[in-house]
């Protein structure tokens, strides 16, 4: 029998008894240097790389669905069959290995070639208007289906396409060097793959069916998918403006806050959204004394409740984040800030983290339609994410699309949700559009927000946090939060319970798409 507590994994070469893989397991082992994992779906057994391409997962812990494997930490899917990477946040592929069973044994004899893809319709000319996470995930499943020289990725930002959820995590922290950020390696824009245009779209020509550049270039397209994303806001208060007050939303921005944090003892946070406290998390990990100022009496208490709001502010607390809460900041000298109170809080710098807001400007301008600002605002887009304009598709923390499970509308600032919608609007322009094979997006919102070596998982939408049913002990970091609406169950905060977390997206996913 194989010793499923013992932590040396089998060797897979060799064998082990097939009775130790029974319907429904996984079994890590290893092939060489390989780690692979082995398991049996529909009596057929089925042998795939055990780690997670996005991040290092272990997919051991994770479950499968509907002939998919889902990543226990960041929810990324895998194709069983043929290990594709059909579901953001991971690109690459899980390697796939032959698997035998014979004479009450199984053993993985090397890896199996990769299957080659469908055939797949030609999209056209498709320009992409911004580098982000659903910009990039657009292009890359359009690439991926051999189709990427048809691309153009128009971004103003000055990098390439990157991760950016490591701007306020990983490499604001200092635990990733800069290149590890990178989306693609710089050869993925060239050859075969989309053309990358670093310029700035300055309008778009409907009636021409053009995208006009800052740098003088008009892009003929036959689909349009905006990706502007958002931008941070910056309240206006004296002294803000101040170059020593810093926002953070791209990777330049991280270069610039790491640079000025070197010369910088005391940082002030304003605002204690996940994006503040994770600036907050990263600068005590370069040993800086850090104030996070806010108006609520609880971080995070809109959108975690209380309990959990209260638990992600003791684990600052423990390594020696001052709270000021329920203050407003009044303004900023240039070394202290000042609150609502009279108070002064000294700061060498000072970061905000005080909301985003949609870029659509480009689609105002253009004439297509918006959602209300009571709606969250952004370009309004239909079931398949397509805009008021033939041709015309928006994506990310820009676009306002029907929810099914609730029937409103929502907009949704999340990496990887962005990242999945790019990914649906690809696969519908393989599909011919929306008058063709195209499904319509039912993809269940998920983000993570990491502080300390605590991983919070978070999937659903509330548009409160005050209907909640507790399981297990908040207070030690072991919990699963589930947020209701109109009797319903809407989201779900996990911590330390990412199996709860991965069937509560599955149920989710397929509640929306009979919904």
């Amino acid at each position: 029998m194989t010793d499923k507590n013992s932590d040396e994994k089998p060797d897979f070469a060799r064998g082990i008894p097939a009775g130790d893989l029974p319907e429904g397991a996984m079994i890590e082992g290893t092939l060489g240097e390989d780690k692979v994992l082995l398991l049996r779906r529909d009596g057929q057994v089925r042998a795939i790389g055990a780690r997670c391409t996005h991040l290092g997962a272990p997919m051991g812990k994770g479950i499968v669905v509907e002939g998919e494997i889902r990543c226990p930490w960041h929810h990324a899917r895998f194709s069983l069959e043929t290990g594709e990477a059909v579901g953001a946040p991971a690109f690459d592929p899980l390697p796939c290995y032959r698997a035998e069973e014979r004479d009450g044994r199984i053993t993985v004899t090397g890896r199996r070639e990769a299957a080659s893809r469908p055939a797949t319709k030609a999209p056209g000319r498709v320009v992409i208007v911004g580098g982000g996470a659903g910009g990039h995930a657009c292009a890359e499943w359009l690439t991926r289906a051999g189709h990427g020289a048809a691309v153009t990725l128009v971004s103003d930002d000055p990098d390439p396409p990157y991760d950016r959820t490591f701007c306020s995590k990983q490499y604001l922290s200092g635990k990733a060097e800069r290149g590890k950020t990178l989306l693609a390696p710089e050869s993925f824009y060239s050859g075969d793959g989309p053309r990358l245009l670093r310029d700035r779209v300055v309008s778009l020509d409907l009636g021409a069916e053009e995208v006009v550049t800052a740098g003088g270039e008009r892009l003929a397209y036959d689909a349009l998918v905006i990706a502007t994303g958002a931008a941070p806001r910056r309240p206006d208060l004296p002294g803000f403006e101040r170059p020593n007050v810093h926002t953070l939303r791209s990777l330049s921005d991280a270069d610039a806050l790491i640079a000025a944090a070197s010369g910088a003892r005391r940082i002030a946070v304003v605002g204690a959204s996940f994006i503040g406290l994770e600036v907050a998390a990263a600068m005590v990990a370069r040993e800086k004394t850090v104030t996070v100022v806010a108006p609520d009496a609880v971080p995070l208490v809109s959108v975690l409740g209380e309990a959990v709001g209260r638990f992600v502010q003791g684990l600052h607390e423990e390594k020696g984040v001052t709270f000021r809460l329920g203050r407003e900041v009044a303004g900023f000298d240039g070394q202290a800030l000042t609150l609502d109170d009279g108070s002064r809080i000294e700061a060498d710098l000072v970061v905000l983290g005080t909301g985003v807001a949609p870029r659509t400007d480009l689609a105002e301008a253009a004439g297509l339609a918006l959602a209300a600002k009571d709606e969250g605002g952004g370009i309004a887009v239909d079931a398949y994410l397509a805009a008021s304009a033939p041709g015309i598709y928006a994506i990310g923390d820009v676009a306002s699309y029907p929810d099914p499970r609730s029937g409103q509308r929502l907009r949704v600032e999340h990496w990887v949700h962005a990242q999945r919608q790019g990914q649906h609007v690809a696969r519908a322009l393989l599909a011919g559009g929306t008058s063709g094979e195209a499904a319509a997006f039912t993809e269940t919102p998920f983000f993570w927000s990491g502080h300390y070596g605590t991983s919070l998982r978070y999937v659903g939408h509330a548009g409160s946090a005050e209907d909640v049913r507790i399981e297990g002990e908040v207070d030690k970091g072991d919990f699963a939060v589930t947020y209701r609406e109109d009797g319903r169950d809407a989201a779900l905060a996990t911590c330390k319970r990412d199996r709860r977390s991965l069937e509560a997206e599955a149920a989710w996913d397929r509640e929306a798409r009979t919904a």
